[in-house]
Protein backbone atom coordinates (compact mmCIF):
# COMPACT_ATOMS: atom_id res chain seq x y z
CA UNK A 1 0.00 0.00 0.00
CA UNK A 2 1.47 3.02 -1.11
CA UNK A 3 2.18 6.19 2.22
CA UNK A 4 -0.83 8.39 0.30
CA UNK A 5 -3.41 5.95 0.13
CA UNK A 6 -2.38 5.08 4.08
CA UNK A 7 -2.32 8.96 4.90
CA UNK A 8 -6.10 9.40 3.73
CA UNK A 9 -7.53 6.48 5.05
CA UNK A 10 -5.70 7.54 8.80
CA UNK A 11 -7.20 11.10 7.96
CA UNK A 12 -10.42 9.63 7.29
CA UNK A 13 -10.81 7.82 10.14
CA UNK A 14 -9.36 10.39 12.93
CA UNK A 15 -12.87 11.56 13.65
CA UNK A 16 -14.87 10.35 16.31
CA UNK A 17 -17.88 9.47 14.14
CA UNK A 18 -15.99 7.96 11.39
CA UNK A 19 -14.10 5.43 13.86
CA UNK A 20 -17.35 4.13 15.10
CA UNK A 21 -18.84 3.61 12.01
CA UNK A 22 -15.67 1.05 10.73
CA UNK A 23 -16.22 -0.32 14.71
CA UNK A 24 -20.01 -1.08 13.59
CA UNK A 25 -18.93 -1.88 10.43
CA UNK A 26 -16.29 -4.32 10.68
CA UNK A 27 -18.52 -6.22 13.51
CA UNK A 28 -21.41 -6.20 10.61
CA UNK A 29 -18.49 -8.77 8.71
CA UNK A 30 -19.60 -9.00 5.05
CA UNK A 31 -23.47 -8.34 5.78
CA UNK A 32 -22.53 -4.81 6.33
CA UNK A 33 -25.32 -2.73 7.27
CA UNK A 34 -27.94 -0.02 6.06
CA UNK A 35 -27.42 3.55 6.08
CA UNK A 36 -30.26 3.70 8.50
CA UNK A 37 -29.66 1.40 10.72
CA UNK A 38 -25.95 3.04 11.39
CA UNK A 39 -27.76 6.06 11.58
CA UNK A 40 -29.82 5.02 14.02
CA UNK A 41 -27.28 2.63 15.83
CA UNK A 42 -25.12 5.81 16.63
CA UNK A 43 -27.63 8.27 16.89
CA UNK A 44 -26.27 10.21 14.02
CA UNK A 45 -28.47 12.17 11.65
CA UNK A 46 -28.98 11.20 7.91
CA UNK A 47 -27.09 14.27 6.75
CA UNK A 48 -24.02 14.06 8.79
CA UNK A 49 -23.66 10.17 8.70
CA UNK A 50 -23.94 10.87 4.94
CA UNK A 51 -21.11 13.21 5.44
CA UNK A 52 -18.94 10.30 7.52
CA UNK A 53 -19.86 7.54 4.94
CA UNK A 54 -18.70 9.53 2.01
CA UNK A 55 -15.17 9.99 3.61
CA UNK A 56 -14.99 6.82 4.50
CA UNK A 57 -15.87 5.27 1.22
CA UNK A 58 -13.63 7.70 -0.53
CA UNK A 59 -10.64 6.78 1.49
CA UNK A 60 -11.56 2.95 0.21
CA UNK A 61 -12.38 2.03 3.54
CA UNK A 62 -16.09 0.91 3.11
CA UNK A 63 -17.79 -0.37 0.43
CA UNK A 64 -21.61 0.04 -0.44
CA UNK A 65 -24.30 -1.65 -2.56
CA UNK A 66 -27.79 -1.17 -3.23
CA UNK A 67 -30.17 -3.67 -1.87
CA UNK A 68 -33.96 -2.55 -2.64
CA UNK A 69 -33.96 1.55 -1.57
CA UNK A 70 -31.09 0.86 0.64
CA UNK A 71 -27.82 1.41 0.41
CA UNK A 72 -25.76 -1.34 2.27
CA UNK A 73 -22.31 -0.81 3.28
CA UNK A 74 -19.38 -2.69 5.03
CA UNK A 75 -15.94 -2.18 5.88
CA UNK A 76 -13.34 -3.04 3.24
CA UNK A 77 -11.28 -5.38 5.38
CA UNK A 78 -8.46 -5.65 2.81
CA UNK A 79 -8.20 -1.89 3.16
CA UNK A 80 -7.99 -1.75 6.97
CA UNK A 81 -5.64 -4.49 6.91
CA UNK A 82 -3.54 -3.16 4.45
CA UNK A 83 -3.27 0.05 6.85
CA UNK A 84 -2.26 -1.91 9.64
CA UNK A 85 0.36 -3.76 7.66
CA UNK A 86 1.81 -0.53 6.71
CA UNK A 87 2.34 0.77 9.69
CA UNK A 88 3.93 -2.37 11.25
CA UNK A 89 6.02 -3.08 8.43
CA UNK A 90 6.90 0.09 6.91
CA UNK A 91 6.93 2.66 9.39
CA UNK A 92 8.00 1.04 12.16
CA UNK A 93 9.70 -1.65 10.36
CA UNK A 94 8.64 -4.31 11.86
CA UNK A 95 10.26 -3.36 15.40
CA UNK A 96 9.60 -7.08 17.51
CA UNK A 97 8.67 -4.25 20.59
CA UNK A 98 6.20 -2.50 18.65
CA UNK A 99 4.85 -6.22 17.10
CA UNK A 100 4.76 -7.62 20.59
CA UNK A 101 2.90 -4.46 22.13
CA UNK A 102 0.22 -4.58 18.79
CA UNK A 103 0.03 -8.59 19.31
CA UNK A 104 -0.48 -8.16 23.42
CA UNK A 105 -3.19 -6.13 22.92
CA UNK A 106 -5.11 -7.49 20.48
CA UNK A 107 -4.97 -10.93 22.38
CA UNK A 108 -6.62 -8.51 25.46
CA UNK A 109 -9.32 -7.11 23.34
CA UNK A 110 -10.19 -10.29 21.74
Amino acid sequence: MEQSRVLKSLSAMAHDTRLEIVRLLVARGDEGMAAGAISDALGVSASGLSFHLSQLETAGLLTSRKASRHVIYAANRAALGGVIAYLLNDCCARDPDICACASENAQALG
